[in-house]
This record gives structure tokens, C-alpha cells and sequence, in this order.
């Protein structure tokens, strides 16, 4: 069994990915910091693979690679799905525990993954994901050209977050509109559990809308963005089991298994992290006990849209144009697996393959 990193940091049980299922895994020792850097290539059909450089203290150098193939994959879902010409891929960075994650030490280890990067030859393009920022991204632009994601004033298209957090936002709305009958947020009551760099944008942009939060995180210092919102703070645990009309896991995955899926009060599941399942058999659950769950990789696709454009030339205009388009793709969705009498995360995946497929045709 594989094990990824959980918004608590305990370890989450789910199946282990298919390497045979990619085009390309390559696992690299740096030279500079001993670091191991993963590049999962799982699809190149649509185009280039384009996705983000996780780095995370993994307890085994197996975990870490299991977690780069199966985020790789979500992201040819999520490419697909969002209409890009863009393949599936993921990276980590799996540095030693003595190794210092800053100044100069962090720069040698973002230029032996620049490395690894510069091997597939424009193949895999990466930006920024857990444990990164836009100012890694600068960095690496200075060793390698297949990145994005770079601050705006060096005209990259900077933090994804709150382009992800814009289409979370609008996610929101569709689910509520599918299970209530109406996308009217004030009155409503969401669950955040993770208030990062995607959790904080939304929880600001619903608290705006009059809707009663529920805020979480492991650090503790975001305890004052729920002081600031008024809203209700509590450990990850208890929020993951709030009684609320959304719950939205905006952290990292695994976070939502079979017997949690039996628990949830919670009417609708949709939120930002990767990977929010510890199995997709966990949506059957979710679906037989009458909870909504919006497929993840359609939810968080707004910063791989955004960043995307910086390939075609960005505008934030158009970004967050096609962004707010997901509620209607959700919309679409919803409409296939009622009809079709599945869950939409199979409506989701259908989608994202009969896209693949067509273009594998022509």
C-alpha cells in the first residue's frame, strides 16, 4: 500500500499507483544536495505534461514517488477535463532530513532539480505546488526554461492560489445549485480545512458572501484568519466532521476515506486538494449516502489554467474568464451522471477520456 502526506501529516492508506501507466518516471539524485528529484510523465497526448513541483519531507523515497505518479495522473485528467492542449504530469523533491530548506542550500537544491527538469527536453513543464512558491519558480527560470508560475512583476503569472481559489468558488456554486436547487451562498455554512494559499482567498470570498465558515489548518497561527472572519476554528478532525452544508479540503490529499464517507454531516464535498479520496471507490460511498461530490481535479483546475496561459501569452483577464467557466463544466457534468445514473467522479473521468481518445484518433 502507498502512503501520502495528510493535512494532519499522518499517513493516508490508498492504492498504489501504476508506473506502467506512464510515459516517463524519472528518479534523479542531485549532485549539489543528494536531494532525490521524481518527474512522472504520465500523458504527453494533448501536449506537453504541465504540472506542479511538490516538495514534502516523504518518510520513504517510495512514498514520494508514489505520490508524483498519482498526481501525475490526476493532472491528464485535469488537462483534458479543462479543454488545454496540455499533458499530465507531476514532480517532487524528496530532500535529505538534515538538508536546510533555505538561502543558498535551497537554491543548489531548486538547480539539481532544474536538472532533472532540463533532461525530458521541454517534455515536462513545472511550476509551483505544495511546499513551493512563485519565487522558487524565479529561481528555477535562472537554470532551466520549462517553468511558469513566476511572480508577475518578472512577468510569470505568479501564485496560483487565487485563481484556484476562484474556481473552488465557483465549484462551490454549481454543487449548490445541483443539491439545493439554487447557487445562493449567503446563508450557507462551509468546512475549510486547510486555509493556505487556496483555503485563505476562499475563505475571504465566501465570508464576503455571508456564508458561515468553519476554518482548520495544522498551524496554528491561522487561528486569526478565523478571528478576523468571525468564523468557527477547529482541529482538522472536528472540521472534516462538521455539521455544514459544504465541506472543502483545501489541503492535502487522502483526507476522505470509506469510513469518514459513512460519517460526513457534511451534503456536499468540494474542495481544492489533490487527490481528496483514499480510493475512488470512496465516491460510491459518498454517492450512496447522499452526499455531492465534485469531482477534484475539475474543482482545482483554475490555477493550471491560469498558469497555462503564460505559455500562449498571459492575461488575467482571459484567465479569469475561462476560470468562472467551471461552474458550468460542473453544471455538465452533474447533468451526465444524473442521467447516465453514475457518480460524477465517473462522469468526470469520462469526460476527461472520451477527450483523450478523440484526440488519440485524429
Amino acid at each position: 500500500m502507498a502512503v501520502s502526506p495528510t493535512l494532519d501529516g499522518s499517513a493516508a492508506h490508498a492504492s498504489r499507483p501504476d508506473a506502467s501507466e506512464h510515459e516517463i518516471v524519472l528518479v534523479r539524485r542531485g549532485p549539489r544536495t543528494g536531494a532525490h528529484t521524481i518527474v512522472a510523465v504520465h500523458s504527453t497526448v494533448l501536449g506537453p505534461a504541465l504540472g506542479g513541483c511538490r516538495l514534502w519531507r516523504y518518510e520513504r523515497l517510495d512514498d514520494a514517488i508514489d505520490d508524483a505518479l498519482r498526481l501525475s495522473g490526476a493532472m491528464t485528467l485535469k488537462a483534458a477535463a479543462a479543454r488545454l492542449e496540455l499533458g499530465g504530469g507531476k514532480s517532487v523533491i524528496f530532500p535529505p532530513l538534515d538538508l536546510d530548506l533555505t538561502g543558498s542550500s535551497r537554491v543548489r537544491l531548486l538547480e539539481d532539480f532544474a536538472e532533472t527538469v532540463n533532461t525530458l527536453g521541454g517534455r515536462y513543464i513545472t511550476a509551483e505546488d505544495v511546499g513551493t512558491t512563485s519565487a522558487d519558480m524565479d529561481v528555477l527560470s535562472r537554470f532551466s526554461r520549462w517553468v511558469v508560475g513566476s511572480p508577475t512583476r518578472h512577468g510569470g503569472s505568479g501564485d496560483p492560489g487565487e485563481f484556484t481559489a476562484i474556481g473552488v468558488h465557483a465549484a462551490i456554486r454549481a454543487c449548490l445549485w445541483a443539491h439545493f436547487g439554487s447557487a445562493e451562498l449567503s446563508g450557507r455554512s462551509c468546512a475549510i480545512v486547510g486555509v493556505g494559499h487556496v483555503g485563505e482567498p476562499l475563505a475571504r470570498r465566501l465570508h464576503a458572501e455571508g456564508v458561515a465558515l468553519v476554518l482548520s489548518d495544522v498551524d496554528e497561527s491561522k487561528h486569526v484568519l478565523a478571528d478576523e472572519l468571525g468564523a468557527q476554528w477547529r482541529s482538522p478532525h472536528d472540521a472534516l466532521h462538521a455539521d455544514v452544508d459544504v465541506l472543502a479540503p483545501c489541503a492535502l490529499g487522502g483526507v476522505i476515506d470509506a469510513e469518514l464517507a459513512e460519517e460526513l454531516s457534511a451534503r456536499i464535498v468540494c474542495g481544492s486538494a489533490n487527490n481528496q479520496l483514499t480510493d475512488t471507490s470512496v465516491a460510491d460511498v459518498l454517492h450512496e449516502h447522499g452526499v455531492l461530490y465534485a469531482p477534484d481535479f475539475i474543482v482545482n483546475s483554475g490555477g493550471l489554467i491560469n498558469v497555462s496561459l503564460e505559455l500562449t501569452g498571459y492575461d488575467p483577464g482571459v484567465a479569469l474568464a475561462r476560470v468562472e467557466r467551471i461552474e458550468g463544466e460542473l453544471a455538465r457534468i452533474f447533468d451526465h451522471a444524473e442521467r447516465a445514473s453514475i457518480t460524477p467522479l465517473a462522469a468526470a473521468e469520462d469526460l476527461a477520456h472520451e477527450r483523450l481518445a478523440e484526440h488519440s484518433r485524429k
